[in-house]
């Protein structure tokens, strides 16, 4: 008489993992089929009609019952203290097939740690004359230098598989110059302060609170033939070559209170005067109010123009001195200092050097640069400069709100006074 089936209980988080696992595509075919027996049980069905979904017995439909069964209560503890990458590892070791017997390795241990240790230097130090490994060079070496008599690649690229080892990919980062922590913690405070105050000051002031940046160098590329359109099985397909028509630079404003895109300005360059004439702009949308910017250290934020021109605004026409003599044009440090004087209506807030990120004007210029430029087709400048006026208005009328925004996964969020 056949036994009873394993009574299969799955959480929501487990049923989600598990749905994911039976429908992907990259996913080994065993573990899709043994993920998709779990959710049909869980669903009620008798083990022969699973068996006949999957293409598997009876028997073995209720022997991946039983292993899930035998697992739950440590799969359960598992999601109650560990993260949802974990679970979803320890769903697949259940899933997974036991360590069979096999023949002996071939390789030492010592062997495979010295092959992981030659992936894991530059190439040059072997004399060869590439920047990473392919799996076929790092395999010669390993054999040159007689590590091992002979390997096959795909043997080389298991372990490199194993110890998550990619010789292929690299990342840019940056290696910042900040000499003190403090300092820096106290610079990014006072940019994140500046995001907390700007309803309270817009409320009660009228301030208007402006993260300013610079998009240069958009290149307004014309594609030699239409693209074609996707079809079943085919994305869209975009024409590779194409006819330059020139570049333009685009200085943005991102008032933080309403998360509009106001007063931007597309230029050919990016200078002092460009930079001056834009706040200039920009201002006199509200001649009489006061004015925040967030900006970051290039030199023409804190320019001998910029200055000239906040000093006439604020009615100061004493201590501004000669540039490169004295007085607050003496240096980029003093003119710097004039601009960040919280008591002028017109000031500037500086972000710490290599923190763009914490600029919010860079979430949209992503944005920009993926729904306008990237697969773009510009039949001159003035069609690029026409597109993105089209699309900044777009943007402000449909996507455009304030940030909740967040620095070490705290929302900066204070109430107004």
């Amino acid at each position: 008489m056949p036994g009873k089936a394993a009574k299969i209980t799955i959480t929501e988080r487990q049923q989600d993992l598990l749905q994911t696992f039976s429908r992907s595509v990259t996913a080994a075919s065993r573990l899709r089929q043994r993920a998709a027996i779990i959710v049909l049980a869980f669903d009620g069905l008798l083990n022969e009609d699973i068996a006949q979904r999957v293409g598997l017995t009876h028997r073995q439909v209720g022997r991946w019952r039983r292993r899930w069964a035998d697992a739950w209560d440590r799969l359960v503890d598992l999601e109650c203290c560990e993260s949802r990458a974990v679970l979803r590892r320890a769903i697949e070791a259940v899933l997974s097939d036991e360590p069979r017997p096999g023949a002996p390795g071939k390789f030492t241990p010592e062997q495979v740690t010295q092959i992981l240790a030659v992936a894991c230097e530059p190439p040059e130090k072997s004399g060869r004359p590439i920047t990473h490994w392919t799996v076929r060079e790092l395999t010669d070496e390993v054999i040159r230098r007689g590590i091992v008599e002979s390997i096959s690649p795909s043997q080389v690229s298991r372990y490199l598989h194993e110890a998550a080892l990619q010789p292929h990919k690299s990342r840019y980062w940056l290696n910042t110059t900040e000499e003190d922590p403090k300092v820096f913690a106290r610079q990014v405070e006072a940019v994140c302060d500046t995001y907390r105050e700007a309803p309270a000051l817009e409320k009660s002031r009228g301030t208007h609170t402006v993260c300013v940046d610079e998009m240069t160098g958009l290149q307004a590329l014309e594609r030699n033939a239409a693209a074609k359109p996707m079809i079943e099985g085919k994305p869209e397909l975009i024409e590779a070559e194409y006819t330059r028509h020139g570049t333009i630079c685009l200085i943005g404003n991102f008032e933080v209170t309403t998360g509009e895109l106001i007063a931007p300005t597309l230029g050919a360059t990016r200078t002092e005067d460009d930079f001056a004439g834009h706040i200039e702009r920009t201002v006199a949308t509200d001649a009489e109010g006061p004015w925040v910017f967030v900006v970051d250290n290039l030199n023409i934020h804190c320019s001998e123009s910029l200055v000239s021109l906040v000093a006439k605004a604020c009615e100061i026409t004493t201590g501004l001195g000669k540039k490169g003599v004295r007085g607050v044009q003496k240096s980029m440090a003093s003119r710097r200092a004039f601009l960040s004087e919280r008591g002028h209506r017109i000031r500037f807030v500086y972000l710490p050097k290599h923190s763009s990120w914490l600029n919010q004007i860079e979430v949209v210029f992503g944005v920009i640069m993926r729904k306008v430029v990237r697969r773009g087709s510009f039949t001159s400048v003035n069609d690029l400069r026409e597109k993105l006026l089209n699309f900044i208005d777009y943007f402000n009328r449909v996507f455009a709100h304030p940030f909740r925004w967040t620095y070490t996964g705290r929302p900066l969020i204070k109430a107004a006074a």
